[in-house]
């Protein structure tokens, strides 16, 4: 089974990591580590989708891929 992307980066602005979900519109989070900020976003990912389907919302398909695996 194919899963989300998740991208994980240092925010100088904020001061701390951040963790999205780029194929799930406005799904991030926030972290002192890498790590905090993906545990983060893990549950955030899981209330995203639950909301959707709550909501009777369609659930995206993780399509996102980092332009490292797109052939040149």
């Amino acid at each position: 089974m194919k899963d989300y992307h998740i991208n994980v980066f240092y925010s100088e602005e904020d001061e701390g990591y951040i963790a999205d979900v780029p194929d799930l519109i406005n799904c991030s989070a926030f972290g002192d580590s890498p790590e905090e900020a993906l545990r983060e976003v893990l549950k955030a990912k899981a209330a995203w989708i639950q909301a959707a389907k709550d909501s009777n919302k369609p659930v995206p398909p993780p399509t996102y891929r980092p332009a490292i695996y797109h052939a040149a």
